[in-house]
């Protein structure tokens, strides 16, 4: 394996354990890729996303193996999972949990919910009306959660792994631009090509392959800062800032991107330079993670809202648009 070329500001231990972090992520990958079959994409986002402590949003019509994908996902990193099948008769007690009262004792205990683990399967998220959706807010921002006055923190490492179906489908719902703007990155997973169908159908003709934890909690809270040391350069924070700027100013967008989708974007680039083998961010990282970490966040005009790729098409633009230009810096 080559070592990737030092930058300033990086050092040899910084190298090392990107390098290590990349092999166990590659590990993961190669597990996944037993029971799910398709794009690159869809995996090089959640690995983005897990890296950078965010949160994953994967939208695809039924079938296209989106739960089959998330649940693979929590099993090979081995940390306790709950999964929540969202309902339009859900409640946010569902969720967060409640206090409930013992006859016997007669007080109240808390009865937590399937909030209180590592990793949040949410499956058809927009299946449930806005106030129920609104329940994750605090614990994905935050990482806690608020009942009846009570503040509790939830585990580390917390990610939520969402699966939404088009808002077109009937008995769904649109999610909140706040909840929205939680999530780190968005995927939409499209139909898988006839080989990669044609190979589904021979991995799950007889028994259905299952994965191996290869991680524990350890294990993802000790890559994730990793990920967090990997170097920036100022100059490649003004690009990010530039990039988000263009959405604000643009024709078609009514609402821009926001400065969390900012520092997002930056988190998901030292993720993306992880992924490469790399302590230090480049260019690319920041334009690789752009569309899925950018054009989700973005609340379009009246006359271009129901165009499913506009957003990202905007994102697009905005690359296309918006140079690096690094700075002269004094020897």
């Amino acid at each position: 394996m080559t070592a990737p070329v030092v930058s300033p500001g990086t050092d040899e231990r910084a190298n090392s354990e990107v390098i290590a972090a990349k092999e166990r992520i590659g590990e993961l990958r190669r597990e996944l890729q037993r029971v799910y079959v398709g794009g690159t994409r869809a995996l090089d986002m959640m690995m983005v996303a897990l890296l950078a402590r965010g949160h994953v949003l994967l939208e695809g019509v039924p079938g296209v193996a989106k739960t089959t994908l998330v649940k693979a996902f929590a099993a090979v990193l081995g940390c306790s999972s709950r999964r929540i099948q969202f309902t339009p008769d859900l409640l946010p007690a569902d969720i967060t949990g409640t206090y409930v009262l013992s006859p016997r004792e007669g007080t109240f205990s808390l009865r937590a919910g399937p909030i209180f683990a590592n990793v949040v399967l949410a499956d058809e998220i927009n299946r449930a009306p806005a106030k129920t959706q609104s329940a994750l807010l605090e614990a994905m921002q935050e990482r806690q959660v608020t009942i009846e006055g009570d503040r509790f923190e939830l585990p580390l490492p917390f990610l939520v792994l969402a699966t939404e179906n088009p808002i077109d489908l009937e008995g769904t719902y649109p999610l909140p631009e706040a909840q929205i703007d939680r999530f780190l990155v968005r995927v939409t997973m499209g139909y898988p090509t006839a080989r990669e169908e044609a190979q589904m159908l021979r991995m799950h003709g007889t028994e259905s392959p299952t994965v191996r934890a290869l991680f524990d909690a350890h294990d993802v809270t000790t890559i994730q800062a990793i990920a967090s040391r990997v170097h920036i350069d100022d100059d490649l924070h003004e690009y990010a800032v530039a990039l988000a700027t263009f959405t604000r100013t643009h024709a078609r967008v009514a609402l821009g991107a926001s400065p969390r989708a900012t520092l997002g974007l930056v988190q998901a680039a030292k993720a993306h330079a992880v992924l490469d083998g790399r302590s230090f961010v480049v260019p690319e990282d920041l334009r690789a993670v752009s569309v899925a970490v950018l054009a989700h966040r973005l609340v379009l005009g009246a006359d271009v809202e129901t165009d499913a790729r506009a957003r990202e098409q905007i994102v697009e633009e905005a690359l296309a648009k918006v140079g690096y230009r690094r700075g002269v810096r004094a020897v």
